[in-house]
């Protein structure tokens, strides 16, 4: 793969554990009370698990298991990437943080629905609305993630891919013992050379 195309392909925002701690603790002070909780929990649990939007929109209560320390995913629910190789079902182990964040959250929902994350008007919350609660708490937050450029971004500029490129940027810089294995494992990436083409500029040396 040629230089140009590789950067193509390379992660181009992520934040930090710190930056990740401000925007849990901004979710509290912004928009409606009764979603500040499940606010929170959307980003603790795609900072755990490194979930796609589009995947952590379909997860339901039912999929959380043992105690909601794991979560099960099954092939229908994960995208096909890097090719249309249909990606085997998988259990992901939760951090104790994000099992008792999960756990006090589905004790006080608002809103019993099949869906771990629902929203105001609809039994679960669209890809578009986890976009737009990232965006608000990033703006409270004052957030200003990394760029592949070197310089930093703004509050529109933290998605929910730039959390779960975050993800790899804790998993190599900030934990000990992982290696782009386990960060390939973690993002269910169809291949090593997928990860290494999209996070080796993550690694310090």
């Amino acid at each position: 793969m040629s230089e140009s195309a590789n950067s193509k392909v390379r992660a181009k925002v992520w934040v930090t554990p710190d930056q990740v701690e401000a925007l849990r603790s901004a979710s509290y002070s912004t928009g409606t009370e009764y979603l500040q909780q499940r606010n929170e929990a959307i980003i603790a649990f795609m900072y755990d698990t490194g979930l796609r939007v589009g995947e952590l929109v379909q997860v339901d209560v039912s999929l959380l298991r043992n105690g909601n320390s794991e979560l099960y995913l099954p092939t229908e629910i994960q995208k096909d990437y890097p090719n249309e190789n249909s990606p085997p079902p998988v259990t992901l182990t939760l951090s104790k943080d994000t099992t008792r964040l999960l756990s006090a959250y589905l004790n006080a929902r608002w809103k019993d629905s099949p869906a771990l994350f629902p929203s105001r008007s609809a039994d679960r919350i669209s890809e578009q609305g986890v976009r737009n609660m990232l965006h608000k708490v990033a703006d409270e937050a004052g957030i200003q993630p990394y760029k592949v450029d070197g310089s930093r971004g703004d509050a529109s500029d933290v998605t929910p891919h730039a959390l779960r490129h975050g993800v790899a940027y804790r998993m190599m810089n900030e934990e000990e013992g992982n290696t782009l294995y386990d960060v390939r494992n973690r993002l269910r990436h169809g291949s090593i050379q997928t990860t290494e083409r999209i996070y080796d500029h993550l690694l310090k040396v």
